[in-house]
C-alpha cells in the first residue's frame, strides 16, 4: 500500500480501533471521488470517524444533523431581496463551504431535504433561483443511518441510494478495541489528537492519479458482463445501473492505484464488487436468495479475464 495511505490510516485508527478494513473501504470510495453510506446501530463511532478523517485530510467539514425540520435551503442557500438595488443575494448553506458533509441520519430528513442533495452529489453543483453555484473540491458526502428507533424515518429513494458508491457497516468493536477505546478516553479525546496527514491539493492530485489508471478492453467486458447479469438474473427485480457499472471501474482503478499498479486486473474488480454493488440490487418479493448471495453467485458464474493468461491481460 502507498506509504502516504498508510500513514493517513494508521492517523485514523488513533480514533477508531480494530476496523482498519472498513475506514480503508472508506478512503478507498473517497479516493474514486465517491460518497459513502454507513448504515449501523447507534454509538458505533460513524460521526468520530467522519470527524477524524476530515482532520487528517485537512477538509472543512459541515455536520448536518438530519431531522423532518430540515429544509433544502438549509443545504443548497437561499436568495433573498437586496432592497437597496431591488437584486438578489444568495446566502449560501451548509454544502458551499463543505470539503466533507457528514449528513448524521439522513433517513430522518423530509423526501424534498434529500432530493436536494442529488445536484450536489452527481454534479459538485447547486442550482438556487437558477443561478449554479459550483461546490469545493473535493467534495464528498459521507451519511449515517440506522435501523434502530425507525420511528419519523423513511427509506433512501432509490435514486439517492445509487449516488453513494459504498454502503458500509462499522460493527461493534471487539473486546480489544473496546478496551483500548476506553482506555485512549479516560483523559483526553483522541480526535483532538488527530494531526494532518496529507494536504486537500495532495488528495485531489492522488484522485487524478487514480483516474489515470488503465481498465483495459477485458476488464471493461468483465464489468459489463457482471452488471449486465444481475439484471438478467431470476431472484432480481432491479440489478445494477450503469451508474453502478461507471462507480466500479473507478473504484477497481482506486484499488489498483493503491496496489501499486497503473492497470486494473480482474482481481480489483472482485474485491471492491461487493461493497460497491449490494446497495444496487433490488430483489423480487418472492426471491429466495439474498443480495449477498446472487453477488456471490454473480463472482463465481461470470467468467474473470484473470482466468487467461497475463500477457493476455495486458494486451
Amino acid at each position: 500500500m502507498r506509504p502516504e495511505f498508510e500513514k493517513l490510516l494508521a492517523e485514523i485508527e488513533k480514533v477508531i480501533a480494530g476496523k482498519r478494513d472498513v475506514i480503508q473501504k472508506i478512503l478507498t470510495a473517497m479516493l474514486a471521488d465517491g460518497h459513502v453510506l454507513l448504515d449501523d446501530v447507534p454509538g458505533v463511532g460513524k460521526t468520530t470517524l467522519a470527524v477524524a478523517i476530515s482532520r487528517a485530510m485537512d477538509l472543512n467539514c459541515k455536520r448536518v444533523q438530519f431531522t423532518p425540520d430540515v429544509l433544502p435551503s438549509d443545504l443548497v442557500g437561499f436568495s433573498m431581496v437586496d432592497r437597496q438595488n431591488g437584486g438578489l443575494n444568495y446566502h449560501e448553506g451548509a454544502l458551499n463551504s463543505a470539503h466533507l458533509l457528514l449528513g448524521d441520519e439522513i433517513n430522518r430528513a423530509s423526501s424534498k431535504t434529500q432530493s436536494a442533495l442529488l445536484e450536489a452529489m452527481e454534479e459538485r453543483q447547486v442550482t438556487v433561483d437558477g443561478v449554479t453555484h459550483p461546490l469545493q473540491r473535493p467534495f464528498l458526502v459521507i451519511a449515517t443511518q440506522n435501523s434502530v428507533g425507525a420511528a419519523g424515518t423513511q427509506f433512501l429513494p432509490y435514486a439517492q441510494i445509487d449516488r453513494f458508491l459504498m454502503r458500509l457497516s462499522l460493527g461493534y468493536p471487539d473486546y480489544a478495541a473496546q478496551m483500548e477505546m476506553l482506555r485512549n478516553r479516560q483523559s483526553v479525546n483522541p480526535v483532538d489528537r488527530v494531526q494532518r496527514v496529507i494536504t486537500r491539493d495532495e488528495w485531489i492530485q492522488m484522485q487524478a492519479k487514480a483516474r489515470q489508471v488503465t481498465s483495459r478492453e477485458a476488464i471493461l467486458d468483465y464489468i459489463t458482463r457482471l452488471t449486465m447479469a444481475s439484471r438478467e438474473h431470476a431472484a432480481v427485480e432491479v440489478g445494477i445501473s450503469p451508474r453502478g457499472a461507471l462507480f466500479l471501474d473507478r473504484t477497481a482503478k482506486a484499488h489498483a492505484f493503491l496496489d501499486g499498479r497503473d492497470y486494473v486486473t480482474g482481481s480489483d474488480v472482485q474485491a471492491v464488487f461487493r461493497d460497491v454493488c449490494a446497495h444496487r440490487v433490488l430483489l423480487k418479493a418472492d426471491a429466495v436468495q439474498t443480495v449477498d448471495g446472487v453477488l456471490n453467485e454473480l463472482l463465481d458464474t461470470v467468467d474473470n479475464p484473470d482466468r487467461h493468461s497475463r500477457g493476455l491481460l495486458k494486451r
